[in-house]
């Protein structure tokens, strides 16, 4: 019977913190009025069946985006995105789910996620791709373009914790081998 050792426990609480921290998330900060590009890539080449944007705070039933079936259905969008949200590239060339939000406001102010279905994955659920933090703060703007300042914060903290923690994984593993290959020389002495 193999004996069940905290190795495989670290491994696995290590794992899932870096699929959390590597997540791709970014911080977007637009003025009212200004159109904010939601920035969302799946994988390249592959076939998007379906994309859902959605605020965590609103009803589960509303989406800020909804795509399938080729198009885009604004009878799923909560009332106040309907007609204010576009892809940005809707041939969604190299995975590209990104979409345009026009005229935001400053209710608008909150946590979005990308979530997307690719027609070779095996899951029946959307994956989450992206979390966009986006702020709408100050006066009004003149024009209605650009206005993005973006910041992958995911990347940029995220990516060197999981590089430690994928070490750590690695010499925790390397150390219960090197444990029982020196057990096993022992009792084979």
């Amino acid at each position: 019977m193999v004996a069940l050792t905290s190795a495989p426990f670290v491994a696995l609480f290590a794992c899932s913190w870096i699929f959390v921290l590597c997540q791709e998330t970014q911080e977007v900060t637009v003025k009212p009025g200004e159109d904010a590009t939601l920035q969302c890539r799946g994988h390249r080449g592959a076939d998007i069946i379906l994309i859902k944007w959605i605020r965590p705070d609103l009803k589960s039933d509303d989406y800020v985006f909804f795509f399938r079936d080729g198009r885009s259905h604004e009878n799923y969008q909560h009332e106040s995105f309907r007609g204010r949200v576009e892809l940005r590239d809707p041939e969604m060339k190299d995975g590209d789910a990104s979409v345009i939000l026009k005229n935001v406001n400053i209710n608008e102010t909150g946590t979005y996620e990308c979530r997307v279905k690719e027609g070779n994955e095996k899951a029946n659920k959307a994956e989450v791709i992206t979390i966009v933090n986006m702020t709408v703060s100050g006066h009004t703007a003149g024009h209605k373009e650009g206005g993005d300042k973006e910041g992958n914060v995911g990347l940029k903290v995220g990516l060197p914790v999981c590089v430690i923690l994928l070490l750590g994984v690695v010499v925790v593993f390397r150390k219960k081998i090197f444990t029982k290959c020196r057990e096993c020389k022992d009792n084979n002495s």
